[in-house]
């Protein structure tokens, strides 16, 4: 039986071979190795592994879709898909609760019941499972990710509201409220699903990206809501940029301010209020922004950015904080292997 080498099969024999491969019109490069981080990473997707429910999801607080999301996309993020790598059964049973479980027949993944502001989990389960879809090799579980998928792009787009964001709930739900970070996982939801070949209407990403430079202050950053405008907060400026790279705004006439603004706030990885309280996850996703930058400014700030996560690990190889340890772990793992380059909708 002659063995296809997967999409990551070839990618990482590539970057190991050559230093990087193409991708389009970015590059994806290969990681570089630090003892440390290696076995920082090692230590926290074995802890993972190991608090995997016998039903496979993880919750903190009432997000069991969006931790079960977030945690199975730490663990594809090390190279294992759902039938290669030392987590392939984590993976596979993380996939079998979302899909099995938590998809509803309007197209939510997710449970209105059990999950507080469910479309966090859904729009992380749509990053998660359009991930894992490129990589599927049982065509009938091909198929059925696509439906699912399919459903939940169309639920999506019903949920988005007036304004073009998206809010805790639906627009039908919510009464159209809307604010920044939940319109980041729904943005970067749909552009893993569109990158599966899923289809997204461009009107809801164009109203996307209009949502967030309406929310764009004088001084460059994007503040929480366009009903609730206020101070700009560098947390949701940092996930907007990450979203409007993913829609392949680069260099758009609002992304530059928006990028000075966050290096301001965010580049010297400060333990400070810039971050209101959520760290992780604004460094989640301005990890992804100085990334995308190359190589030049990566370097230096993904060092700092690193070590600084190693020396909080806890012995058991988890990391503790804001919501719980799942959701910092998952975080902090994702910024750890950002370098290996796996998934494409993190890839440069």
């Amino acid at each position: 039986m002659v063995h296809r080498l997967t999409r990551r099969e070839t990618l990482a024999g590539l970057a190991a071979g050559a230093g990087a491969v193409c991708l389009g019109s970015r590059t994806a490069s290969a990681a570089k190795q630090e003892p440390r981080w290696e076995k920082a990473i090692e230590r926290g997707l074995g802890w993972i592994a190991q608090t995997q429910s016998s039903l496979g999801h993880w919750t903190a607080g009432s997000y069991p879709t969006a931790m079960t999301a977030l945690a199975g996309t730490a663990l594809i993020c090390s190279g294992s898909t759902t039938t290669q790598g030392p987590y392939a059964r984590n993976i596979r049973a993380a996939v079998s609760y979302l899909t099995d479980h938590q998809v509803r027949s309007n197209g939510l993944i997710g449970d209105p019941k059990q999950d507080n502001r469910y479309t966090y989990g859904h729009g992380f389960s749509m990053l998660f499972l359009s991930q894992v879809l490129g990589e599927e090799e049982d065509e009938e579980r091909r198929v059925e990710l696509i439906e699912i998928l399919e459903k939940a792009a169309q639920f999506s787009a019903r949920a988005q509201t007036e304004s073009g964001g998206w809010g805790y709930v639906s627009a039908k739900d919510g009464n159209n409220f809307d604010e920044g970070s939940t319109t980041i996982t729904q943005v970067q939801g749909l552009r893993g699903c569109r990158n599966g070949g899923i289809t997204v209407p461009a009107e809801v990403i164009d109203k996307a990206k209009q949502y967030i430079y309406s929310c764009k202050n004088a001084d460059g950053g994007i503040s929480y809501s366009s009903r609730n405008r206020g101070s700009s907060r560098p947390a949701i400026t940092a996930a907007a940029l990450a979203t409007l790279y993913n829609a392949g705004d680069y260099e758009g006439e609002h992304v530059p301010d928006m990028l000075d603004y966050a290096k301001k706030s965010l580049h010297n990885i400060s333990n400070g209020v810039q971050s209101f309280g959520h760290w992780h996850y604004t460094y989640l996703y301005y990890s992804q922004v100085v990334y995308r930058q190359g190589e030049v400014e990566w370097a230096p700030f993904r060092d700092r950015l690193y070590n600084k996560i190693v020396s909080e690990q806890s012995q058991n190889g988890s990391w503790t904080g804001n919501i719980g340890p799942i959701y910092v772990s998952a975080c902090n793992l994702i910024m750890l292997q950002l370098d290996k380059a796996y998934l494409p909708i993190y890839q440069r």
